[in-house]
């Protein structure tokens, strides 16, 4: 690990970001340029004191889920994202981890839509980035290493995870993400990631192994979606994706026709999350020491 160098690259990387390129207010007294270290934090799930102590080369080496939530917090770009792993010491995610980082036409647009819950994911349906409406809206993505890292591998091993939607359209999710997977599985070919997650699927769930089994393939388009929100109750919103180029990256994005209940929910949502968002991060830290 080159501490000086990685603190220095880090501090590059944060002037370099204007706050409203991450949803964050512009505020008229700004002593420095781009972001400031406790703005960083809060974006990677980090304390203050943690980060500090990497800009300034004396923190101990940053764990890969660590690098890869500061290589989401500050855009970074694939050639920066390797590069700061490099810096730290730490291998470069490969095929054996989760893709890790959107895509910058897919951050791009995260940034364009503030105002609408955003996401991006893989085709495996592992959370890459969301704006704050969409942590308001969706909540923690969850673990972002291994076969958890998958929303899908959850769905059917933790029935917690289910509770994001009500009870009666759990069939109707199961069926869609099994046959989704099995697109995005053929898709990659000869993926050891994908064929890991299925086979894995099929041992741990019965349900899954039952709607694998039967076969049905259809890539997850725009659907109507009824979220259960802990202070709005069910909210009714049509979700719309956008795939990359080569498939493995989806934009998720929640709208609500304009005038309808789930609009005012929406306008609701924009003041709960800001609200939520502020709250003291002071007991964050690196994941991968808790």
């Amino acid at each position: 690990m080159d501490a000086a160098e990685l603190g220095a690259f880090l501090a590059s990387r944060r002037a370099r970001i204007r706050p409203a390129d991450v949803g964050l207010p512009t505020g008229p007294r700004r002593r420095v340029p781009g972001l400031r270290r406790d703005e960083v934090a809060m974006l990677a799930g980090a304390s203050v004191d943690y980060y500090a102590e990497l800009e300034r080369g004396k923190g101990v080496r940053p764990s890969p889920q660590m690098l890869s939530a500061l290589a989401r917090a500050l855009r970074l770009g694939a050639d920066e994202r390797d590069h700061l792993f490099h810096l730290a010491g730490q291998p470069t995610v490969g095929s054996a981890g989760p893709d890790g980082t959107a895509q910058p036409g897919m951050l791009a647009l995260l940034d364009l839509l503030e105002g609408t819950p955003t996401r991006v994911i893989s085709d495996l349906h592992e959370c890459l980035a969301q704006n704050r409406m969409a942590a308001a809206l969706l909540g923690d993505p969850g673990p972002r290493t291994g076969l958890r890292a998958s929303f899908v591998y959850r769905w059917f091993t933790e029935p917690d995870s289910r509770a994001i939607y009500p009870e009666d359209d759990h069939p109707r999710h199961s069926r869609e993400f099994t046959a989704d997977l099995r697109a995005a599985v053929a898709r990659r070919g000869r993926d050891a990631r994908a064929a890991e997650l299925v086979a894995s699927l099929r041992s741990a769930s019965e349900e899954f192994a039952r709607l694998w089994d039967s076969g049905d393939v259809e890539v997850r388009r725009s659907v109507r979606k009824r979220i259960v929100h802990p202070a709005l109750g069910v909210v009714e919103l049509d979700c719309q994706r956008m795939a990359s180029e080569d498939g493995r990256q989806r934009l998720l994005f929640f709208t609500a026709s304009p005038g309808s209940a789930a609009a005012e929910q929406l306008q609701l949502l924009s003041v709960i999350g800001v609200q939520d968002l502020s709250r003291d991060e002071a007991g964050l830290r690196d994941p991968a020491s808790s």
